[in-house]
């Protein structure tokens, strides 16, 4: 990767700040306060000034969770009129967050044998890791025929009914189906039968399993206590949310699994092999940065790629909230569940910047729409926003937040969580698994996992209180309410104890 000299970061408010480089190439927007500024690192900003450099790009935005990523830096926007990038994606396509929330009081999870029959019921129906094949009796079952009809046509009702998902959770999802390149179901149809033709989609069916599980890394599954905030405005917006305040709730992040990790990598190798083949450039020296113009056969193959597995998560969170709804009835007869919200934080969409129409490339960043704004235009959020679902740790909570007008100046966009402080190889030297577990009993957070994952612990990520800080001084969205956690659910398989 090239390095550019003289980095600047200019504050201009109490949680912004310019990057400014060595050209006439306009500066970078940082939404980070200064605790978080002075922990920026150099490679995160260079890959950020690589982008900003690459053919077509108009606007990068470095959000408080900004970490090195693919190419660009996770936690970041980048937003380009004629070209498409995967790596601003990413490999795990329309990773995502959700939130279901119940009408239990929340004292019911104060009884902890109930708590840990909860975590069990959920943990038989919601296979972690590459256990998805297990507890398959307590799964909803489909066929071969209608898996392959989800990845063409997402959360469409007929696939939600044939699935027993309710079709009112369409209205709350970002975007409950996708389509192809030429805005057609039938462009990811004629997609799914090229790849299968030319052998660059295996073990499909084996894929296809994968459905209704949360992988491995930090993607997880929480229940929450939801307590709403105390003035006017949030139980406000918390009512529209539909939100019940000292009730339990459950939130999930994962994305669209093996499917869309092999449609993302074989983009990735199919680009690079262009390059190499055509002799163009990397930005920056970045093989990640590959690239695509708009309109060509290869953009319009990765616009494919990238709606297939968008459905795919679509209909994996669903599937997820579902379980999840099965395993709370299960342990409290006539528990009743409302959806929330669904959105994704790794994916592109054709949006409207400023004046232009652009791709707005979301990688670890959500879409942020205020109330007003003409894309909320007949659904439940059009007077309020729509919600946005900040995940911190287990230990200090998540947030739900509704955007503020000052996320026009962010392109519509906010961080999607708290951000790693440490990479994975760094957490497990410098962390203890004896510290981890006894910080979180003595949170009262129970978990499935015999030791919690030590490279995904609450100390690997940023101080949360710094990144809900930073968002609030930007005037990108304010607080809603606060999600504090009861149980977590992850892949602990190939956790080690560290001495």
């Amino acid at each position: 990767m090239n390095t550019t000299a003289n980095l600047k970061l200019e504050p201009t408010g109490p949680a912004t700040a310019d990057l400014s480089f060595d050209d006439d190439t306009a500066p970078i927007r940082v939404v980070a306060n200064a605790a978080i500024r002075e922990s920026l690192e150099p490679i995160c900003l260079q890959q950020a000034v690589n982008a900003r450099r690459a053919p077509g790009v108009t606007d990068v935005v470095v959000n408080p969770d900004a970490h090195m990523g693919f190419g660009a830096p996770t936690g970041s926007v980048m937003v380009s009129p004629t070209h498409i990038y995967p790596g601003p994606v990413g490999v795990d396509i329309k990773c995502s967050m959700s939130l279901i929330q119940f009408d239990v009081p929340a004292a019911e999870l104060d009884d902890d044998a109930a708590r840990r029959r909860l975590l069990a019921a959920v943990a038989r129906r919601v296979p972690t890791g590459g256990s998805e094949r297990k507890g398959k009796k307590h799964r909803r079952r489909y066929e071969k025929k209608l898996a392959e009809k989800i990845v063409i046509e997402g959360a469409s009702a007929d696939v939600l009914d044939q699935l027993g998902v309710p079709i009112e959770w369409r209205t709350r999802c970002e975007d409950a189906s996708h389509v192809g390149h030429d805005g057609t179901t039938a462009a990811l149809g004629d997609r799914l039968d090229r790849l299968r033709h030319e052998r660059r989609l295996t073990k499909l069916c084996e894929r296809l399993e994968q459905l209704g599980s949360l992988g491995g890394g930090n993607h997880f599954g929480e229940c929450e206590v939801v307590r709403i905030g105390a003035s006017d405005a949030a139980r406000r917006v918390a009512a529209a949310f539909r939100l019940n305040d000292d009730c339990a709730a459950f939130l999930s992040h994962c994305g669209s699994r093996g499917f869309g990790f092999q449609l993302a990598t074989g983009q990735f190798q199919s680009l690079q092999n262009k390059f190499s083949d055509w002799r163009i450039p990397y930005p920056g020296g970045d093989r990640e940065l590959v690239y695509a113009p708009v309109g060509s056969l290869e953009a319009n193959a990765y616009l494919d790629d990238m709606g297939l597995a968008g459905n795919f998560a679509s209909i994996n969170h669903l599937l997820i909230n579902a379980a999840v709804a099965d395993a709370f009835r299960e342990v409290f007869p006539g528990a009743s569940g409302q959806l929330v919200y669904f959105l994704s934080h790794n994916i592109v969409r054709r949006e409207t910047v400023g004046e232009r129409e652009c791709w707005v490339h979301r990688k670890g960043a959500t879409r942020a729409y205020p109330a007003g704004h003409p894309s909320l235009a007949e659904t439940p959020f059009a007077e309020c926003g729509h919600p946005i679902l900040l995940p911190g740790n287990p230990r200090d909570g998540s947030v739900v937040m509704v955007a503020e007008d000052g996320a026009a100046d962010n392109c519509f966009s906010v961080n999607h969580g708290a951000g790693r402080r440490l990479s994975r190889k760094r957490a497990k030297v410098e962390l203890r698994q004896r510290e981890i577990d006894s910080e979180l009993a003595s949170h009262d957070v129970l978990t499935n996992c015999r030791n919690f994952p030590v490279d995904d612990a609450p100390a690997a990520y940023k101080n949360f209180t710094d990144v809900v800080d930073s968002v609030v001084a930007a005037n990108l969205a304010s607080e809603v309410a606060r999600l504090e956690a009861k149980f977590v659910l992850k892949d602990g398989g190939a956790t080690r104890r560290t001495p």
